[in-house]
């Protein structure tokens, strides 16, 4: 077995997941602050959310090895490949987890630590041991392991519940099925093959094109509640519009003509609006 690179342990760490992970818990701080939080708390929390996301990504990977192995897209991951031990990476993983919830509790509190922990939690014994493999509806239960990044952000300036962070907690909870949902019909053939129940595998491609419609609906109400409720002001709610209609716009052409193609530009457009989103949240906070 050949020694573990850089771009093995990246792989292993889901570092482009763990990265939006940590921008959420980071943008729900600054949302739930009365003023910009200090540096220090903001760069002690990214530390802590990149950390417990690699952790629970690694455990993922370990989880999924079988998986991965039976699908193309993911045969050449580094477990299956054969890059590197899984005894290996459990040891990493979880040394990485004791160290975010130990500087999370004590540099932060003990909330933060909890939020951690609850989303690493629901992501790797929930969703990947538990659901994934038994159930259609795995990717709804998980999508509450994203929430717990805000809630975590949240929970670093004010650790009583506040409601920005709650609130852009429902947005990653509605927004994480139909961004995964989108992906899982291109590789609609490689999860039948694998034998994991996605909704694509169980429901078709068109009935779960319906559900993703559904969900995006749900997604943009809840979107432009922040500024119903006083949270956000005019600027976000104009672009959480316009981002909304964009994104609709791409799951009605999705239900409209369901193949490989649409669902991969669906999936692009639900990175897009989300980025964008947590960006415009911001920005229009301290305008």
């Amino acid at each position: 077995m050949k020694a573990a690179g850089v771009g093995c342990w990246i792989t292993l760490f889901k570092l482009r997941i763990a990265s939006l992970i940590t921008f959420t818990g980071v943008a729900a701080a600054v949302l739930a602050a009365p003023a910009w939080p200090a540096a220090g708390t903001l760069g002690l929390l990214a530390l802590t959310l990149m950390l417990a996301s690699a952790s629970a990504g690694a455990l993922n990977h370990v989880m999924d090895a079988d998986i991965d192995a039976r699908m193309r897209r993911t045969q050449g991951r580094p477990l299956p490949s054969g890059q590197v031990g899984r005894g290996l990476v459990v040891k990493v993983a979880l040394a990485l987890m004791v160290v975010a919830l130990g500087a999370a509790a004590l540099g932060m509190n003990r909330v933060v630590a909890l939020h951690l922990f609850g989303g690493a939690f629901v992501y790797v014994v929930i969703y990947t041991a538990w659901l994934k493999r038994r159930s259609a509806l795995n990717i709804v239960i998980g999508g509450l392991a994203g929430s717990f990044a805000a809630l975590a952000g949240g929970a670093s300036v004010r650790p009583d519940l506040c409601l920005p962070p709650v609130l852009l907690a429902a947005i990653i909870f509605l927004w994480t099925p139909p961004h995964f949902w989108a992906l899982a019909i291109v590789y609609k053939d490689e999860y039948r093959s694998a034998g994991v129940p996605m909704l694509p595998v169980v429901q078709g491609e068109k009935r779960t094109a319906w559900w993703i419609l559904a969900h995006t609906i749900l997604l943009v109400a809840v979107s432009l509640s922040p500024m119903f409720l006083g949270a956000q002001g005019p600027v976000y709610a104009a672009a959480a519009g316009c981002l909304g209609i964009y994104y609709l716009w791409r799951n009605i052409q999705l239900l409209r003509k369901p193949s490989p193609a649409t669902a991969r530009s669906a999936f692009k457009a639900s990175l897009v609006y989300l980025t964008v989103l947590l960006i415009v949240m911001l920005v229009d906070l301290r305008i």
